[in-house]
């Protein structure tokens, strides 16, 4: 028991309050909740409301779409990646830097091969709820690489 004490020693503050009780969500005093002040249930008053999305989606169709935007993604990422290499930028990734030094387009194809083909491997692995996260996983860090690379373009054009 963890003794509480109040000044009243008619209030609830002023008994023993046991660990059981505590643990089962429970308060000692009856017909309260364990978070209640007492004196008025507490109300929202409607300023806090779950909005779901505007469209209902289900996680294939999600998958689907995000298999869609890394296809996009990929192809930008590829194309803005050799036009800022011919207009005079460096790729700041050294891994692709080595293979795209090394073997050109084949080398940065291969590279987004070898994640697509990683990705494909551990989508079986997840539940069919959340397997939108292997294209989320590719297609966001490519869209932001093409976002980066529009933005580098337009700093030498």
């Amino acid at each position: 028991m963890i003794p509480i004490y109040g000044s009243d020693n008619n209030t609830a503050a002023s008994r023993p309050i046991d660990r059981k009780s505590l643990s089962m969500g429970t308060w000692p005093v009856s017909g309260r909740s364990r978070f209640d002040s007492g004196r008025e249930p507490m109300q929202s008053n409607g300023v806090l409301r779950s909005r779901g999305l505007a469209v209902a989606i289900t996680p294939s169709e999600l998958e689907r779409l995000l298999w869609g935007l890394v296809a996009v993604s990929l192809i930008g990422d590829v194309l803005t990646t050799f036009v800022g290499l011919h207009l005079g930028l460096t790729e700041s990734n050294p891994v692709a830097h080595s293979a795209i030094t090394g073997y050109g387009v084949i080398g940065m194809l291969a590279l987004k091969a070898g994640a697509l083909a990683v990705g494909l491997a551990c989508r079986p692995l997840l539940p069919p709820t959340y397997r939108a996260v292997v294209p989320a996983g590719l297609a966001i860090p490519w869209t932001l690489a093409v976002g980066i690379n529009v933005y580098m373009i337009s700093t030498v054009v």
